[in-house]
Formats: structure tokens, C-alpha cells, sequence
């Protein structure tokens, strides 16, 4: 279990899986094997598999515990969730909730679940299915969403049986939780409280956001997927295939990039293997990894 300190918080993380999944090429066109031939000496083994050649993503939630609350951040796919597009994800079967037992916060312990946006495979865990339908999985938490986000899927769910928006998700991990009266649906810039700020980082979706926190001076930032992998870094014009809108998701990968190194937090992204954490540095117009 990785475990790391913001100030007097605590941020754990809580694997859901960590596969190798696509072929390099397959998401970022631009790839060629001279990249891979510069970058493979700390590509392998924890961002690309050189036995199945693909690049190794991890889904997994932040737990921050801080001042007494327990907030989650990001819901992964959730078990028993058809996604027959996903073959990975598909009808899971995984431990997440021993594991969230193990970092020490039981369902019913959870104050707030903050999504960085509402695709399906940061928000299963929202729901579980309980006689025959879809109920908040953390019946204590007020669930953070982004409205924009919220919006443009609504405007996209118009037939659950022929295009259900997001897979599927948007009925089974959103919309239970808006009609249980558990939503707040926010636009960035948001202050949460002292501690975190919601900021927008529109492109992967929509109404993207990242969450700032800045606790007693130390700082960092929750990103989401303005980068999936950390070759992304290295070139921040390299988009990954499922964005709403491909420039405004480069705009905000390299305005996050500057904040971050500017700033010098700790960035938790939401899909980079081991060590799952860690620093942007910038030379120049580039910037690095420091994970």
C-alpha cells in the first residue's frame, strides 16, 4: 500500500488494478521505437510490459485523510459493472473495499467523494447494486461532481438502450447518487474548504477538474487524467484517443505541468504505475518526471 504526507494529511492510495493494456502506438501516434529505445530504461517494469510491449496503466482512488475526515477521490470502475468495450474492466470482481478497510475508511466512514470528472472508470465505486438497483455505495458522503461534466452527459444519455452515456455509468454511478439527494454539482474554481480548491482543467472531458491542496505550506495536486502516463510529461502534446475536446486537453496539460512544477507539489495523477506519486520538473519549455 503506498501512503504519502501533505503537511499533517495523509493520501493512500487504493489499487483497483495495474495491467499493461495498449500497445504504445495505439494511444499516442506519435510513438515511434526510437522513443522507446530512449525511454525504455525506466519505462520497464512499471509503465510498459516488454513481454506483451504494451504501456501499463493503474486505476486506482486517493484516500486523504485530514483533520478527522475521510475523503475519497475517484471511484474507479467498481465491481460487477458490464463494460463488454473495456474487456479489461469488464464485470470486475476485485478486493477495492478490503483495501480501503486496510488504509482505514469503511464505506459508512467516508465524509466526501470528490470526482476529477465523470467517466466510467473514475466513478464505479459510487454505486453498488443492492435489491435490484444502484445505491450510493458511501450513504454518509456528500458526492463532489462537476457540472459541466454533468451536463454534457445528461444532454448525451437521450436513449439508455441504443447510447447509454459513458457505458452505461452515467445511470448507474451518477444519476442515483443526484436522485438521493447526495450531489453537490459544482464549477470551478470552487473552494472546498481551507485546505483544497477545485480549478478547472477542461479537454479530457468537458468540465475536468483537478483538485490544489495546500495544507499548512505543503502542496499538491490531484490531476486526474490531464496526463495518463508519464511519457506525457516528456511531450504534453501527446493526446490520449478519449478526450472531449484534444486542444483545450493540451492547454490543460501543460498549464497543470507549469502549476505543478512551478509550485513544487506532489502530484497524484490518476493512472501512472509505481511509484504512483511524485514531481514535474521544468528545463526550459520541457518538463520532466521526478516520480
Amino acid at each position: 500500500m503506498s501512503v504519502f504526507k501533505v503537511g499533517k494529511a495523509t493520501v493512500t492510495r487504493i489499487e483497483e488494478t495495474y495491467l499493461p493494456i495498449y500497445p504504445p502506438a495505439e494511444i499516442f501516434l506519435e510513438f515511434t521505437e526510437a522513443h522507446l529505445k530512449e525511454h525504455g530504461p525506466w519505462l520497464a517494469p512499471n509503465h510498459y510490459d516488454p513481454e506483451t510491449r504494451k504501456l501499463k496503466l493503474s486505476v486506482h482512488s486517493w484516500l486523504l485523510r485530514l483533520d478527522g475526515r475521510k475523503i475519497l477521490i475517484d471511484g474507479c470502475c467498481g465491481n460487477h459493472k458490464s463494460r463488454p468495450l473495456r474487456p479489461w474492466w469488464n464485470m470486475l470482481d476485485t478486493p477495492w473495499l478490503d483495501r480501503l478497510a486496510a488504509a482505514g475508511a469503511r464505506p459508512d466512514e467516508i465524509d466526501v467523494v470528490m470526482c476529477t470528472h465523470l467517466h466510467h472508470d473514475h466513478l464505479g465505486w459510487n454505486t453498488q447494486l443492492k435489491d435490484g438497483r444502484w445505491q450510493p455505495t458511501f450513504a454518509n458522503a456528500r458526492y463532489v461532481f462537476s457540472k459541466p461534466d454533468f451536463e454534457y452527459f445528461q444532454k448525451l444519455d437521450t436513449d439508455p438502450a441504443t447510447a447509454p452515456a459513458e457505458f452505461g455509468t452515467f445511470r448507474e454511478c451518477v444519476l442515483p447518487i443526484v436522485e438521493a439527494g447526495r450531489a453537490d454539482l459544482v464549477s470551478g474554481p470552487h473552494r472546498l474548504d481551507e485546505f483544497i480548491e477545485i480549478l478547472p482543467a477542461p479537454g479530457h472531458s468537458p468540465g475536468h477538474f483537478v483538485f490544489k491542496l495546500d495544507i499548512g505550506g505543503s502542496r499538491a495536486m490531484v490531476t486526474g487524467d490531464v496526463f495518463h502516463h508519464l511519457l506525457q510529461i516528456f511531450y504534453p502534446d501527446w493526446n490520449f484517443p478519449k478526450n472531449s475536446n484534444a486542444d483545450e486537453a493540451k492547454v490543460s496539460r501543460r498549464r497543470v505541468l507549469e502549476a505543478c512544477a512551478s509550485a513544487g507539489a506532489l502530484v497524484f495523477p490518476g493512472h501512472v504505475g509505481a511509484p504512483f506519486a511524485g514531481y514535474i520538473e521544468k528545463s526550459g519549455s520541457a518538463f520532466k518526471p521526478r516520480f
